[in-house]
């Protein structure tokens, strides 16, 4: 255990700082908030969605990012790729690091992002003087409202035990993965394996359309056999009545798809289906519709919705990003 982590304390008089206030992050600043933690800084790129949650949580919406470390004993942050992750911790005008700022400071990092992106936040934070957790979450919205995400924790073991009091309150279970980036490739399988069965199961309500089947009753009989999966419980029937309003983009779907087709790559893998799916949800956003849900990958295996956005007259049901 390093003379580091031998010091960080954190208990629910902790102070909290959350930076990225879309549905995951402000939904887990509320938790927090429920569970009895100050949540006292916010930040976000729409200053006005950060004003708005800081009524309603009595938080202070920062100007800066600096603001939120030198206010904050945690900072959570959920950003949306790397080139932010890399902004928030890097930029030269405005960062959580800068001038001492994030000195003892906790960062618990939750973006999907490459892993090397975490590897190098943490060195950042090691010459900065700041503790850092990356924390990927697998699951979503409602989730992240009630404190039952499950998080796949990694970075210096000490720091994660140190931390639990805040893990606990935002989840119903957690896993300590490994070292730095170790969390961020398991984040990564994790949705590579989802986003291919949610494409092979847009296949094969496409296809029973397509040939004439009850697609209801196909929904009840792949939930009796092999054709079974957790992408069937949450998706099948948002696939089959056309409703696409987002909990996970298609975009995040496409991106997280080549964290992992990368990855498998750089070790000479093969990859296949992923790459096949991250083409899938790479077309998904060449028709303009990287805003619906994952499940809307629905929308290139249906023939008549298919042909619709073919000719670009969509007909999806809400436009709603994370």
């Amino acid at each position: 255990m390093s003379l580091m982590s031998q010091s960080l304390v954190v208990s629910q008089e902790s102070r909290v700082g959350v930076v990225g206030l879309g549905r995951m992050g402000a939904n887990m600043a509320r938790c927090l908030k429920d569970a009895g933690f100050p949540v006292v800084a916010l930040f976000d790129i729409d200053a006005k969605r950060a004003a708005d949650l800081g009524a309603e949580l009595d938080a202070v919406a920062c100007p800066t990012l600096k603001e939120v470390a030198m206010k904050s004993d945690v900072v959570i942050t959920v950003v949306t790729d790397d080139k932010a992750m890399c902004h928030i911790y890097e930029q030269d005008a405005d960062n959580l690091l800068m001038d001492e700022a994030g000195q003892g400071t906790l960062f618990v990092n939750c973006a999907t992002v490459t892993p090397q992106v975490h590897v190098r936040v943490r060195e950042l934070c090691d010459k900065a003087g700041a503790f850092v957790l990356e924390a990927p979450m697998a699951s979503s919205i409602p989730q992240a409202r009630e404190g039952k995400l499950y998080l796949m924790l990694g970075g210096d073991e000490a720091v994660y035990q140190a931390a639990m009091p805040l893990i606990e309150a935002l989840s119903v279970s957690a896993r300590y993965i490994g070292e730095s980036g170790k969390a961020a490739e398991l984040k990564a399988l994790v949705n590579m394996v989802m986003n291919i069965n949610t494409a092979a199961l847009a296949e094969g309500l496409g296809l029973a359309e397509a040939l004439g089947l009850d697609l209801t009753m196909v929904r009840e009989v792949f939930s009796q056999t092999g054709a079974n999966s957790r992408v069937l419980e949450t998706d099948g029937e948002c696939m089959q009545v056309r409703n696409n309003e987002a909990y996970f983009t298609a975009e995040h779907a496409a991106k997280d798809s080549g964290i992992a087709l990368t990855l498998g790559l750089n070790k000479k893998l093969p990859m296949v289906l992923a790459q096949a799916t991250k083409q899938q949800y790479d077309q998904v956003c060449d028709y303009g519709l990287g805003y619906v849900d994952k499940a809307g990958i629905a929308e290139i295996t249906f023939l008549e919705r298919l042909a619709e956005n073919q000719e670009g007259s969509h007909k999806v049901t809400e436009k709603s990003i994370v």
